[in-house]
């Protein structure tokens, strides 16, 4: 049976987690976790150091390591908040990938919440369907309310355990001063979700993820609750921490060397989400993000797929004409399949960026028909895109910025270094497969030829079918002066 890995590199530690399919469901084979502290090397400048750099790239390639027999369809590695802020990230996640030996994905803080929420809902099967979900990470808090699998109310924060001590317990130092400003601070991180929190409901509240099971794990061990963390249970604890007055003094059961250094910050922001939320007391789960990684890439398996319901979601949304949509995605698929190997894109997710992007092309509609590939861009990349990462979401929007008009290398500088190539020429054949279709005819297009050779796109069409559509003809030869700036050339349109 096919095995499936999820890498989380996450703040403050590095996890991976790997499964085999069985019956349709998961089976863990192995974890590994490697306490990184990636956040605690963001400096003021907004760049990673050198030593949590060297750090990470040590732990990614132990990890590649494991995962050397493993395909690219077995595998997701996604990166999370700390990366999404650091300025140098881009060129950390090309040493990155070489180390580990697969992709890796920079996802939005909401994306990571949903998959949060996948993973958890999987961990704690047959508890009451409403549920808040709560994940204090190294850089970022995320918080969910929803039913059963279906997320109703997301959100992530920027505050997260690494963070928070370094700002506000940097020099070691722990006092009741110091807890109220670090909960203050997360109180009004808390204060504009409070109210859709509170709104949306819960029966139960769930947390996940280092910080929580440490806590869960200290309050247990030291008798203040039970196998969950109770809001006596967080005043008992912050309480025995500012007696101890210093990090390096704190003598709590089930607390190791690597909790140890980032414990106050979590803390502080666990305590303040108990009393903004008005929560006394929450469960443990036992899985979070890296097992949500694998259900999702169950569920692509299955043909399941949350980034498909997104986009069906957008269209409907925007009143997007799924007649034509769909007719201007077969035709690229048709185009795309007829060029992939001499260029390169043979890869699933060439397809189903192209799929993607001619289902949405005319979304900009919506706002206005003058510049609707402008508006179009603008609401793909700035729409909360559930299931996709923040390359896959660039990625679409700069097709649908580049379906028509001119053809620009500007609109693909946002898209990391070697996907911008493959951006280039699936919007070529976009912009065909739109041009093809421009009569809107609900009749099947009759695809042209196409033959790829660098950066040479050869257009032929069958005896007499120029002749006969005059306006295609026009459309082509005013393609050609149109894409000439992003560095393609476009040439035949000869009657065979």
């Amino acid at each position: 049976m096919e095995s499936l890995a999820a890498v989380d590199l996450g703040s403050n530690s590095f996890h991976m987690v790997i499964a085999r399919v069985d019956h349709g469901g998961l089976q863990i084979l192995d974890r590994i976790r490697e306490p990184v502290r990636l956040a605690a090397g963001l400096r003021d400048d907004g760049g990673l150091d050198a030593e949590s750099q060297e750090r990470a790239l040590k732990c990614l390639t132990l990890f590649g390591q494991r995962l050397r027999d493993f395909g690219a369809e077995q595998v997701r590695a996604v990166g999370t908040n700390t990366l999404r802020k650091a300025r140098n990230s881009r060129k950390l996640l090309s040493q990155a990938r070489e180390a580990l030996g697969h992709q890796i994905e920079i996802i939005p803080g909401r994306e990571e919440a949903r998959l949060i929420y996948l993973g958890v809902s999987h961990g704690i099967a047959g508890a009451p369907a409403r549920r808040i979900v709560v994940d204090i990470g190294g850089g970022s808090t995320e918080l969910i309310v929803g039913d059963a699998f279906e997320p109703v109310s997301v959100h992530s924060l920027y505050m997260g355990c690494v963070g928070f001590t370094k700002q506000f317990f940097g020099d070691g130092k722990l006092s009741r001063k110091r807890f109220g400003k670090a909960k203050l601070a997360a109180g009004l991180e808390l204060q504009p979700v409070e109210m859709p929190l509170r709104t949306a409901g819960w029966e139960r509240a769930y947390g996940a993820s280092g910080t929580i099971r440490s806590v869960a794990a200290i309050l247990e061990g030291a008798g203040w609750a039970h196998g969950t963390i109770t809001a006596e249970g967080l005043t008992k604890l912050e309480q025995a921490m500012t007696t101890a007055g210093r990090l390096e003094k704190l003598e709590l059961p089930a607390l190791d060397a690597d909790r140890r250094l980032v414990l106050a910050g979590g803390v502080a922001i666990l305590t303040s989400v108990f009393e903004q939320l008005g929560i006394e007391e929450m469960w443990v789960s036992p899985t979070a993000l890296r097992e949500g990684l694998l259900y999702d890439m169950l569920g692509r398996i299955q043909h399941e797929d949350p980034r498909d319901r997104t986009i069906a979601m957008l269209c409907k949304r925007y009143s997007i004409d799924q007649g034509h949509a769909d007719r201007v995605q077969a035709t690229a698929l048709g185009l795309l399949g007829q060029v992939a190997r001499d260029w390169d894109l043979q890869s699933v997710d060439a397809a189903h960026a192209i799929a993607w992007a001619a289902q949405l092309h005319e979304i900009g509609l919506a706002v206005n028909y003058t510049g609707h590939h402008k508006h179009g861009a603008y609401l793909v990349a700035s729409s909360d895109l559930p299931g996709f990462s923040r390359d896959e979401q660039a990625l679409v929007a700069a097709l649908v910025r580049g379906h028509r008009r001119k053809l620009d290398q500007s609109f693909f500088e946002a898209l990391p270094t070697e996907l911008r190539m493959t951006a280039v020429r699936l919007c070529a054949l976009l912009r065909l497969a739109v041009l093809l279709n421009r009569n809107r005819d609900p009749e099947v297009v009759s695809l042209p030829h196409l033959g790829a050779e660098g950066n040479r796109l050869k257009v032929t069409f069958n005896e007499q079918w120029l002749d006969a559509h005059p306006l295609a003809r026009a459309d082509l030869e005013r393609e050609q002066r149109l894409v000439k700036q992003s560095g393609l050339k476009l040439t035949g349109f000869e009657e065979e």
